[in-house]
């Protein structure tokens, strides 16, 4: 009785064929786990966005997006108090032990806020993000930081950080929903940046906490991480999420923003008092 077996020309073939399928298969796949990824951004969206809107209805105004004597803020650290707006929300995203260990009558960056300051936070990090593996050396004595690729959103153009920004979190600010004469579901809240290259922490109200909607452009990690930007350069939203980032509005609703989004009109968004019409198929 004769064997029957392969030739190699049919092995050849079932393996083309199996490449081909894994070819086809991979992209599938990478697409499934950033949809979920995106899912898990939007998710980490909707936890802050409702601890601000818990903040407000305890304290009657949003957190202050940066606490400090004066400004304009600079971006550096040990140039101020530096309380940034993520510590307001503490008690609001079960972290009311961090709450009660930080001291706010330091600086952001004093030795007694150190263990907070080097806590991660899954939730103030896109899981998207390159920068999500935590672990950064900060500036201060080379002691350990938290980071954050969430940012409050301080004024709808590029400027300083300071107290006559146009946004909702900024220099001593203290908004109310009487505030937002362009409507909640019309200005932007928080939205994603490409992370904290200063590691000054998400505890920092500087551009680690704090972006504009003076520009939208996609920049790759090793962009962003040779982007050098001076003191009082503040920079805009960005995250890497093919196409556009997450942001929640001031009404705590999530929108997927894409890049082709009009810059006028992302810069209306970052406003929250400009009086001018915006419709909502508009962004």
């Amino acid at each position: 009785m004769k064997r029957r077996a392969f030739t190699l020309v049919e092995l050849l073939v079932v393996i083309a064929i199996i490449g081909i399928l894994v070819g086809l298969l991979l992209p599938a796949v990478q697409a499934a786990r950033e949809a979920a990824r995106r899912m898990s951004c939007s998710n980490n969206l909707v936890q802050i966005a409702l601890a601000t809107h818990h903040y407000e209805f305890s304290m009657e105004q949003f957190p202050p997006g940066v606490t400090n004597p004066n400004g304009p803020i600079r971006n550096e650290i040990n140039a101020g108090m530096h309380i940034g707006w993520m510590t307001r929300i503490l008690p609001y995203i079960e972290q009311q032990r961090a709450f009660e260990m930080f001291d706010f009558d330091k600086s952001a960056y004093s030795d007694e806020n150190a263990p907070v300051r080097a806590l991660e936070i899954s939730a103030f990090k896109c899981p998207s993000n390159p920068m999500s593996s935590g672990g950064f050396r900060g500036q201060n004595s080379g002691d350990s930081v938290g980071t954050s690729t969430y940012a409050g959103c301080h004024h709808d153009v590029e400027a300083p950080i300071d107290a006559d920004n146009h946004g909702m979190l900024f220099l001593n600010s203290a908004i109310r929903f009487s505030d937002i004469s362009d409507g909640s579901s019309h200005t932007i809240l928080i939205g994603e940046h490409l992370g904290d290259f200063d590691h000054l922490g998400w505890v920092s109200g500087t551009r680690a906490t704090l972006r504009n909607t003076g520009e939208f452009i996609h920049l790759d990690y090793s962009e962003a991480q040779d982007r050098e930007l001076a003191p009082l350069q503040v920079g805009g939203f960005d995250s890497f999420h093919q196409g556009g980032a997450n942001f929640a509005l001031a009404d705590g609703s999530i929108h997927f923003i894409t890049h082709s989004i009009e810059p006028e009109i992302f810069q209306q968004l970052g406003h929250r008092a400009d009086d001018k019409l915006l419709s909502d198929d508009q962004f």
